[in-house]
């Protein structure tokens, strides 16, 4: 894995940028980010209606995902489900209702605010087999081998060392257990100096992978019959759109399997 040395922009500098921007987005959900949020950008990326129109608003108002990591595979009654960076809990409740109350879901976040908005929303909605923990990507508060999937949403390109949080998450995954994510994918390369800049990564810009990069990650944890889903205009008549063309940035779900 890498050194703090050998990454691009200092973990904690990077953390304490990204607490800062979701904490605004947990307490004032309504307000100006770069990119979408709440239900006009659930029905962007695909989440079923009825679902998300059945939810209070505070369940969704705080969702800042990129892509639709549940269209990858349908999540089956009695799953056990890892949330990795949860936010305000919306997938981690979609989860929830997916996997039912034989289910489990278990959502980390290390945001303050995020973690005291997701646990009072699933206290309101009585979704008893929710739980949210205080923790990071790079090392998940989770036993090794629960999960039977593990999920996330625009929260890796966040992360600076993204080889120790796939590490992570391929240990919480039983055998044969699946991730299925959704980030960003940059098209073109982000010069040397705009991956050092901490605010083009609180864009989710600099933290981007390719394709092609996203799937050498995943080989490299150990995953295999990795696939990527297709391109999501998620930055479409947002304010972060004109970075997001530069660098041809798209969302994309993935999938991946840890081998029995």
């Amino acid at each position: 894995m890498a050194t703090t040395n050998d990454l691009a922009v200092e973990p904690e500098a990077l953390r304490a940028s990204v607490r800062e921007k979701y904490q605004e987005v947990a307490l004032h959900p309504g307000g100006a980010f770069h990119f979408h949020t709440g239900r006009p950008l659930a029905a962007l990326l695909g989440y079923d209606p009825s679902l998300v129109d059945s939810l209070p608003d505070r369940a969704v108002e705080s969702f800042a995902g990129v892509a639709n990591p549940f269209s990858m595979r349908p999540l089956g009654q009695g799953d056990r489900v890892v949330d990795v960076g949860s936010g305000g809990g919306f997938d981690s409740i979609v989860a929830a209702h997916l996997v039912g109350t034989d289910g489990e879901v278990l959502g980390v976040d290390m945001t303050p605010e995020m973690l005291a908005k997701s646990r009072e929303t699933v206290r309101v909605l009585g979704l008893h087999h929710v739980e949210f923990r205080e923790g990071i990507a790079e090392d998940l508060p989770v036993e090794d081998g629960w999960a039977d999937i593990v999920i996330s949403n625009g929260v890796l390109n966040l992360v600076a060392d993204k080889a120790r949080a796939f590490a992570e998450i391929f240990r919480v995954l039983r055998p044969g257990g699946r991730l299925q994510f959704a980030d960003i994918a940059v098209g073109r390369p982000v010069p040397a100096e705009a991956v050092c800049d901490i605010d083009l990564w609180t864009d989710c810009i600099a933290g981007g992978q390719s394709c092609d990069g996203w799937r050498r990650l995943l080989h490299d944890a150990g995953f295999v019959g990795v696939e990527v889903g297709s391109a999501v205009d998620t930055f479409r008549d947002a304010s972060g759109e004109a970075n997001a063309r530069t660098f041809d940035v798209f969302g994309h779900a993935f999938f991946a399997r840890k081998p029995q």
